[in-house]
């Protein structure tokens, strides 16, 4: 008689986590909203895509709306990292810019297209005062 396989079951289930920051809406900042996230996610596989993805949520808050500062929130729960940037709106929605000419050496204008690539999904909220860009990024399945 054959005895049935083992399942692995965790001790306890993973408990969601949630962090929020907010920082003065300076370019500077972008870099300490990066070092905010990869403090708290260490590890997490796909790292360097949420990190370059807090960067151009964070420029676009500073560069295309009114925001005197900027806040980041960081969720990280068994399914996969989400990351939202909050702003302080402006008259027009975010948008992906087409990618007319692949060889034009622009330095703006790429930044929710890069976003599009990197992470699993992403969305806005908002309205013309306050608006929040929130990306997912899934956990890699686990391996059997």
């Amino acid at each position: 008689m054959s005895l049935p396989a083992a399942v692995l079951v965790p001790a306890e289930p993973a408990t969601p986590m949630y962090w929020r920051r907010t920082f003065p809406g300076d370019a500077a900042q972008v870099r300490a909203a990066r070092t905010f996230a990869a403090f708290l996610l260490p590890g997490f596989p796909t790292l360097d895509d949420v990190l370059l993805t807090i960067d151009e949520l964070a420029v676009n808050a500073i560069r295309h709306t009114r925001s005197g500062h900027f806040t980041v929130e960081v969720r990280h729960n068994p399914t996969g990292v989400t990351v939202s940037v909050t702003d302080q709106g402006a008259p027009t929605e975010p948008r992906v810019q087409p990618l007319t000419d692949p060889t034009a050496l622009t330095e703006s204008g790429r930044g929710l297209l890069t976003v599009t690539a990197l992470a699993t999904t992403w969305h806005w909220t908002g309205t013309p005062t306050s608006r929040t860009v929130h990306a997912t990024f899934a956990a890699p399945a686990p391996r059997p």
